[in-house]
C-alpha cells in the first residue's frame, strides 16, 4: 500500500528516515521532527548505505576534535536507519509502504581509532551483516577526510508495536 503517492524519482531522493511515522520521529540523532537534533539522513549506495554529518564547533571533545557521544550517536543513528531499509528489501517492498518498519538499538559497540577531526563532513557507511527475524546486525564505520576514525556494530530490534501505541496515548 503506498503511503502518499510517492513517485519513483522522489523514493530515489528521501533518506530511510523520512519514511518513519510522524509519531516515530522525534529521535535526536535522526528524528525528522527533532529541530534541536542532529536529523540524519541516510541513503543506498549499492549494498551500502552511507550518510553525511558536519559537526558544529560545540561537537567538541577538546579544540580540534568531535566528542565520542556524538560519534556513538551517528554510528547508532545510522545502523536503525539502515536496519529499517534492509527489512523493506528482504521483503521486496519500498519504504513507502505499510506496515512501517522501525528498528530500536538493542546493542551497540564503538571502537574509536583515532581521533575525528571537526570542521570537516564526516561519512558513515553501514553494512548488513545479519537479518534473523525481527533482528538486523549492521557493521559501520565513521571517516573524516577518508580515515576512518571509528567503527561499530549495531544490533537493532524492530520496534514493539506497542511502543507506537504508547506513544500515540502520551501525544
Amino acid at each position: 500500500m503506498n503511503r502518499g503517492g510517492s513517485n519513483l524519482k522522489k523514493l530515489k531522493t528521501q533518506a530511510f528516515q523520512d519514511f518513519y511515522p510522524d509519531e516515530l520521529s522525534h529521535c535526536y540523532g535522526c528524528g525528522r521532527l527533532n529541530e534541536q537534533g542532529h536529523q540524519l539522513k541516510s541513503f543506498w549506495e549499492g549494498e551500502e548505505s552511507v550518510a553525511h554529518f558536519l559537526p558544529k564547533p560545540y561537537h567538541t571533545a577538546i579544540p580540534g576534535f568531535v566528542y565520542g557521544g556524538l560519534i556513538a550517536s551517528l554510528l547508532d543513528c545510522h545502523g536503525t536507519g539502515t536496519a529499517a531499509a534492509a527489512a523493506y528489501r528482504s521483503e521486496g517492498r519500498g519504504m513507502d509502504t505499510l506496515p512501517p518498519h522501525r528498528f530500536v538499538t538493542a546493542g551497540l559497540h564503538v571502537s574509536y581509532l583515532r581521533p575525528t577531526p571537526i570542521g570537516v563532513m564526516l561519512e558513515i557507511r553501514g553494512k548488513v551483516k545479519e537479518i534473523k527475524g525481527r533482528k538486523v546486525v549492521v557493521t559501520a564505520t565513521l571517516s573524516a577526510n577518508g580515515d576512518v576514525c571509528a567503527e561499530g556494530e549495531i544490533v537493532a530490534v524492530e520496534m514493539p508495536e506497542s511502543f507506537l501505541k504508547t506513544n500515540a496515548a502520551t501525544s
